[in-house]
């Protein structure tokens, strides 16, 4: 697959009417995107490798929800050596899961990853030795979030993992400010113009929906899990690993 090209997105064009969804445009720029734009975004994928490595184990499943262009999954691969492991790539954009299929063509030799164009709230999750959800229950309707999590809980082996990173909310209104405001200087220094910041602010506006570091723990021991701990945290970015 063909490098990914330079984010301009919202240089060239004004927020979306229906604020941001991820289309074909997005899926052309992802990777460039995301990089620029959520601080420690590759350390969270080489953070991937390690985690897989420690809990990812002889034929099981692993889940990539919220897969996008398949980064993660690709760390995984590049991280283990058992035989029997299923990646599971899941997104519910067709212009992602066919860029991922795409590259996926021209490595003939990788065939742990199997993309799947769906609804994460719909997929059955079955015999999981790891989850990973990277900025993805963000963009999940509320409502429906603890079903997912409670739904990851159940397909995982007993002492698996679920990998979460997530865009937290601060219920100080004075910090949560601070730590927006830090957001914009990192992607300042990512080249994005004040335009460009502004106008992806305006577009994710009810669509990425943040909660809180206290949301997500009570969350995930709610849904079962028995230990639950941060690993990484740059700005508001922020990654748990929780254990069945």
């Amino acid at each position: 697959m063909s490098a990914s090209r330079k984010d301009r997105i919202y240089l060239q064009r004004p927020t979306h009417p229906g604020g941001f969804v991820f289309d074909e445009a997005v899926a052309e720029v992802f990777e460039d995107m995301i990089t620029r734009s959520v601080p420690g975004y590759e350390s969270v994928l080489r953070l991937v490798q390690v985690v897989a490595r420690k809990f990812v184990t002889k034929d099981s499943s692993v889940y990539d929800l919220g897969c996008s262009l398949g980064a993660a999954s690709f760390s995984v691969c590049q991280a283990i050596s058992h035989a029997g492991v299923n990646v599971i790539a899941v997104d519910n954009t067709k212009a992602m899961i066919g860029r991922l299929q795409q590259r996926l063509d021209e490595m003939p030799t990788d065939d742990q990853i199997r993309p799947v164009c769906a609804d994460i709230t719909e997929v059955e999750i079955q015999n999981a030795s790891l989850v990973i959800l990277n900025y993805t229950l963000q963009f999940v309707d509320p409502a429906r979030r603890d079903s997912l999590i409670q739904k990851i809980y159940s397909g995982l082996q007993q002492d698996a993992a679920l990998l979460l990173s997530e865009k937290i909310r601060y219920p100080d209104h004075d910090e949560d400010a601070l730590m927006q405001s830090l957001h914009e200087n990192f992607k300042q220094g990512q080249h994005y113009s004040a335009l460009e910041i502004t106008r992806k602010r305006e577009a994710l506006e009810n669509v990425l929906i943040r909660d809180t570091h206290e949301q997500h723990r009570a969350r995930l021991y709610r849904a079962g899990f028995s230990r639950v701990h941060v690993l990484m945290q740059h700005l508001n970015f922020i990654t748990y690993i929780a254990i069945k």
